[in-house]
């Protein structure tokens, strides 16, 4: 379980496809420390859960030895996700899993990737940023005004929705510090969508 609180902007540093693209080795730089990284630690990458395999400090001057971890992204995760778009040089969103005691600063996020949406335009504000995105009918369905919602593994509130597109306001900070402040009109963006509202509508379709 993640909270949709980006704790660090990772960078692919290498990516090994397998014979016919089935499975991608990547190799991930970040800034955590090297001995908090576990094998089978789960990490949130722009969203998606993907388990470490393994990890490593690469060596060189004092001042720019970067930590680096390695997940295996397999062929379900490559076809649902922006995952089969990534290279060497994509920046990530990185998570850490939740621990009891953790602040819940977000909202209760699953790494589970429900598919994907489209930026349909950004609106640069004085003080902040809005996009609209395009999604599937059957995700728009869980979307919401003032619900939740994780983009590539941030959680965000939604602001609008008209039919299958809503819209989110971004404030200087989290354009700063995550991938959002790069996004462009065009660009596909991992979605999911609010367990709490997944649920209420399963349980309506059961009445």
């Amino acid at each position: 379980m993640f909270t949709g609180i980006i704790t660090d902007l990772g960078e692919i540093v290498s990516l090994t496809p397998t014979v016919k693209g089935q499975l991608h080795r990547l190799r991930i730089a970040c800034r955590y420390d090297r001995a908090t990284i576990a094998d089978g630690a789960s990490i949130a990458c722009n969203g998606v859960c993907l388990t470490v395999v393994g990890s490593g400090v690469d060596d060189g001057k004092a001042s720019s030895d970067k930590t680096w971890f390695e997940v295996d992204a397999a062929a379900e995760t490559l076809r649902l996700t922006t995952a089969r778009h990534w290279k060497v040089g994509t920046r990530l969103n990185l998570e850490r899993a939740l621990k009891i005691g953790d602040e819940l600063g977000g909202h209760i996020v699953t790494g589970h990737i429900d598919g994907i949406a489209t930026i349909v335009s950004r609106e640069d504000l004085p003080d902040m940023a809005r996009f609209e995105l395009r999604t599937t009918r059957e995700l728009a369905r869980f979307i919401a005004p003032k619900g939740s919602i994780a983009l590539d593994g941030v959680s965000l509130t939604v602001n609008t929705v008209s039919d299958v597109t809503f819209s989110v306001l971004i404030i200087p900070h989290t354009l700063s510090v995550t991938t959002i402040g790069g996004w462009r009109a065009g660009d596909e963006i991992n979605i999911e969508v609010d367990l709490m509202a997944r649920y209420a509508a399963r349980l309506t379709e059961m009445k």
